[in-house]
């Protein structure tokens, strides 16, 4: 499960993510509103990790921003201003979650867990096309009602498909959700991806097809 960090606190930001990368999770770090908006644009996340003053601008702009495009992620807020009145503007400003800075890392899991656990449009769900299902809890997937067990990647292509069920998911998108902002990446690295997914798929039973949309992106839909 992939989350993003935005603190401009190196020190800060290399703690929590290595605390959160030993709770289990997958992390991406960056500092600034500019850098955040680019990447969440593209990129899907279980939740984020918002601090407010960065060096760019408010995190709470940032917060609005993604809230007025529709995008559900859970946001827990790190910040220094703990006031009744900063805690209640940033709760209406989108934010799901309030940490007042100094905090302890092991309350900051919890409340991340007890975000995680909340039903929504992200995470809690079932996602279904025809016979395969995906459960976004357990990042289980199953094809009639039969468990299949998937590579870590192969598995997020598949949950970043069945999320846009319907709509197309560009290479650029596929690689951020499956490899982060890793510099290093082979430029044939998603179509392996997509082209194992697809076969394994396609043995396993499934009815259901992964497109290549030329130039474009990926597409799963129903078997015709």
């Amino acid at each position: 499960m992939r989350l993003l960090i935005v603190e401009d606190n190196e020190e800060l930001a290399e703690l929590l993510a290595k605390g959160l990368r030993e709770a289990g999770y997958e992390i991406d770090v960056l500092s600034t509103v500019a850098e955040a908006t680019r990447v969440l644009e593209t990129t899907s996340y279980a939740a984020l990790i918002l601090d407010l003053g960065l060096p760019d601008g408010d995190g709470l702009a940032l917060l609005r921003e993604i809230r007025q495009r529709n995008n559900p992620i859970p946001a827990l807020v790190l910040t220094a201003r703990g006031g009744l009145q900063d805690r209640i503007h940033g709760l209406r400003s989108g934010a799901d979650d309030y940490l007042v800075k100094p905090f302890a890392l092991e309350e900051l899991i919890a409340r991340l867990e007890a975000q995680l656990r909340r039903p929504g449009q992200l995470l809690g769900n079932t996602l279904r096309v025809a016979n395969l299902e995906f459960d976004t809890r357990s990042r289980q997937a199953s094809i009639d009602d039969q468990p299949q067990a998937f590579s870590a990647r192969e598995t997020a292509v598949l949950e970043l498909l069945m999320r846009s069920k319907g709509r197309v998911v560009s290479k650029k998108q596929v690689e951020d959700h499956i490899f982060g902002h890793a510099e290093d990446v082979a430029s044939n690295a998603v179509e392996v991806y997509v082209h194992r997914l697809r076969k394994q798929l396609a043995e396993r039973g499934a009815r259901v097809q992964v497109h290549t949309i030329r130039g474009v992106g990926y597409l799963i839909a129903e078997e015709k």
